[in-house]
């Protein structure tokens, strides 16, 4: 339920976007140089902005294919203005058409509001997709996150298939530490109870990436990483149909064809799109084939209601090399004694979404949005009996014919889930002050199930269980895992004065997760003969409610100068989703809790004589309850609760105008450098676990740095990009890299430190556009994560040199 909250009359722009012929032209950029607020027009050029106080506004108009134009507009009380822009007598070249970008918008953060969202006080961060260089065809996150501070990035090798990013001590594994949307709407395999992240929208076909730090757990959920949000291509205006294909090879005999199909045909737009990708991988047994389909269909009701409708398809097909030990990777990388282990992906995306106006100060979203899915992972990941064997170095056992002799692993996740959320955004005045409010609330329904047991004993993908054939298998188990969530938030921006707001904000939660199922308990003697095999009922409920309260500073001292400040709570739920699934490297503690803390973040950012964009801030964040890993005393490694951590660090970016800063008049040429320096500390407060107290935060690199440059003249445009990160711990006793045989070799241990070059160039002529470079051009042997499960266990070694090529034609 949704409160009503008053209106007072303030100083407002609205109007109209024609083009020559009197035609209304949707989704148009506006910008307010005199406060660098900035908002889109909707679908048929309308728009309408609030203006602090009476007085002279200079405002940009901005739109592809139109020239830019500037108007000095008198606002005296409710302004009413119309703008005709001019078709481009003349193709502009790349370098300027960025540059425009650029220099009349500042794109690179959120603005305080957007849509029925604030972000004010926050650190955002916005990757602009279209203004990258790199490779996209495998989706290289190593430089399409490029200019987001401070991610540590795993990196598999599987043409970016998967994403997996964390950030201050946060575990990078499939993005879980991140509420993870598309549009607005959740995409991951269970936002509460395992919200891993098994598909990655391609970057091709993306407009922007939207990253809000921790601050967004009070609108978005309680994750401590924040928010990654995924914003699609928006259908073009002024065609019917327009046609984009992508065609890249690459090394590896990597194949990617992308296609897409966008058009406005009077009130109806829509964007689609068929993505299909397969390669060999740089390892044996490491082949995949993947295809994704996308559609968006929109329809303008009128001017103050808007519906869209979004399904999302993908469903590839892995086969996974395995783990390595430290002594086998040192020897040789691109080893693999995995021949038959295989991952199966199947996913299926719906949201349905109303935009509606209520009046010139208030907006109201709804959303809703579903989710069907299936995860198989089969494979051979070690004895299912001795946990305590080596599951890394340890082959596939065969007989004297060279005939696999062992039962596969068989895991299959099915993930079922539905919600709704709504917003409601209203501008009004306390007195002569200007005050923003948001509510929201969101309904969520998750039923999920789990099933673990022996599968073939074949090579080939076949996820059918053999139950029959072997009943006294050691991993089985059935379960299923309804879960509810029902919270409402809200925030409300307080504009002290032109330059100062204060945002507090608050989010209720009321989390049910429930488990019910069986599991088998296996006996076996001495022999590893079954000799007990008794079925268990496991039913479990948890019920929690709980309140997270925030707030936000923003003193902007001029228009190119911001300083913001926040806290905010934290919270991440863990359910018993994976707590039943049996894993030959580790096992989870059935008294496994919830995890909570602060986040926090004190920073400023802006531009400087148009020369440097910046962002420089530190951060501090409290974690209690964090899960890790550690040995009991029968040498298992077990997932449970460790303790206290304290992260904290300091957080740069700085983006520097070349030719500008010294002043060096190239016409039309474009040459920048980016600092991208993350420097970040941690320590484990406390602990009742040994040797645990005093020691660093896995995952943590004490410095992370990545630095480039972007140049370009005309239509060529090329990037420069060197990535370091020191090494890094995987575990919470900070276990070194093991000299001896050690029997978990492979899985614990540092990541050392590694550095990787990358150079990309695009050029483009007429309706055609050629992409072209190297990643790890110096072809360094690195790796950056340790599997405890899947897709090892073991090192999983990063890319070595590689290549890729595009072709891309626009119609």
């Amino acid at each position: 339920m949704f409160c009503w909250v008053p209106s007072i009359a303030q100083y407002q722009i609205s109007g109209n976007i024609y083009d020559e012929k009197g035609k209304g032209i949707g989704s148009v950029d506006i910008y307010n140089q005199n406060n660098s607020q900035r908002l889109t027009a909707d679908g048929s050029g309308y728009f309408l902005m609030d203006v602090p106080e009476k007085g002279t506004y200079k405002l940009a108009v901005f739109a592809f294919g139109y020239e830019v134009l500037e108007e000095i507009i008198e606002v005296n009380g409710q302004t009413t203005t119309d703008f005709i822009l001019k078709k481009l007598s003349r193709n502009l070249s790349e370098v300027v058409i960025l540059e425009q970008k650029e220099e009349v918008f500042n794109l690179k953060r959120l603005n305080p509001v957007e849509g029925t969202a604030i972000y004010a006080g926050k650190k955002t961060e916005v990757v602009l997709l279209d203004q990258m260089v790199g490779n996209k065809a495998s989706n290289n996150a190593r430089q399409i996150y490029a200019q987001v501070v401070g991610l540590n990035i795993y990196e598999s090798g599987d043409a970016g298939l998967q994403l997996s990013i964390g950030g201050r001590g946060l575990d990078p594994n499939r993005t879980s530490n991140f509420n993870t949307r598309q549009n607005g709407y959740d995409i991951s395999a269970d936002v509460l109870g395992y919200p891993e992240n098994y598909y990655t929208p391609p970057a091709e076909a993306l407009r922007e990436i939207q990253v809000v730090r921790g601050a967004a757990s009070l609108q978005y959920g309680s994750q401590f990483g924040g928010l990654l949000n995924f914003k699609m291509k928006k259908p073009v205006r002024d065609k019917k149909v327009k046609l984009v294909s992508r065609q890249s090879t690459g090394s590896f005999n990597l194949f990617s064809s992308f296609n897409s199909l966008s058009g406005t045909v009077g009130k109806f737009s829509y964007y689609t799109y068929f993505h299909h990708k397969q390669g060999d991988g740089f390892r044996p047994n490491s082949e995949y084939n993947s295809n994704n389909v996308f559609t968006h269909l929109a329809y303008q009701v009128n001017e103050k209601t808007k519906i869209s409708f979004d399904y999302t398809h993908l469903n590839y097909l892995a086969k996974q090399a395995g783990g390595l030990t430290d002594s086998i990777f040192n020897a040789n990388p691109k080893f693999s004694n995995r021949t038959r282990n295989w991952f199966e992906v199947n996913w299926n995306l719906f949201a349905l979404k109303l935009e509606k106006k209520i009046s010139s100060k208030t907006d109201f979203s709804l959303t809703v949005f579903g989710l069907n899915a299936r995860r198989s992972a089969l494979g051979y990941r070690g004895d299912p009996i001795d946990l305590n064997a080596n599951p890394v170095s340890v082959d596939d056992p065969v007989d004297e014919s060279g005939s696999f002799t062992q039962e596969r692993d068989l895991i299959i996740g099915e993930f079922k889930n539905y919600g709704a959320e709504a917003r409601l955004l209203s501008r009004y005045k306390i007195k002569d002050k200007n005050a923003v409010f948001l509510i929201g609330s969101k309904f969520y329904r998750s039923r999920n199930t789990s099933k673990q047991g022996a599968g073939s004993i074949g090579t080939d993908a076949d996820f059918d269980f053999k139950s029959e054939l072997y009943p006294d298998y050691a991993n089985q188990s059935d379960f299923k895992f309804p879960n509810l969530n029902i919270s409402i938030f809200g925030e409300n921006i307080f504009f002290i004065n032109d330059k100062l707001s204060i945002t507090p904000g608050v989010r209720f939660e009321n989390i049910r997760t429930e488990s019910a199922g069986t599991y088998n308990d296996v006996n076996f003697d001495n022999a590893d003969n079954p000799i007990g095999n008794v079925l268990e009922l496991d039913n479990r409920s948890l019920d929690r409610s709980f309140l997270l309260l925030g707030i936000g500073v923003s003193y902007r001292s001029s228009q190119n100068m911001e300083l913001y400040a926040n806290i905010s709570q934290n919270y991440r739920s863990v359910t018993f989703n994976d707590i039943r699934v049996v894993s030959p490297t580790f096992v989870v503690a059935p008294d496994i809790s919830d995890e909570q803390g602060y986040t926090a973040d004190l920073g400023a950012r802006g531009r400087w004589n148009e020369i440097f964009n910046y962002d420089v801030s530190g951060f501090g964040l409290l974690y209690a309850d964090r899960i890790g890993i550690v040995l009991d005393d029968r040498a298992n490694r077990v997932r449970k609760n460790i303790g206290k951590a304290f992260i904290y660090g300091l957080e740069m970016f700085v983006d520097a105008n070349l030719l500008k800063a010294f002043k060096i008049d190239f016409k039309e040429s474009k040459l920048n450098l980016f600092v991208n320096t993350a420097l970040t500390e941690s320590t484990y407060l406390q602990s009742e676990e040994n040797n645990v107290q005093g020691k660093k935060v896995e995952f943590i690199p004490q410095l992370n740095l990545k630095t480039g440059v972007n140049f370009g003249y005309r239509n060529l445009l090329g990037s420069v990009q060197w990535t370091y990160l020191s090494d890094q711990f995987t575990d919470v006793e900070n276990s070194p890299i093991p000299l001896d045989s050690d029997n978990r070799n492979g899985v614990i241990g540092e990541i050392p430190s590694y550095d990787v070059l990358d150079f990309s160039l695009a050029y483009t002529w007429k309706i055609m556009r050629f992409e072209s470079g190297v990643n790890n051009l110096l072809n360094r042997s690195y790796f950056t994560r340790r599997a405890t499960g899947y897709p090892g266990p073991g090192i999983i070694p990063s890319e070595p040199r590689t290549f890729y090529l595009t072709l891309e034609i626009k119609l």
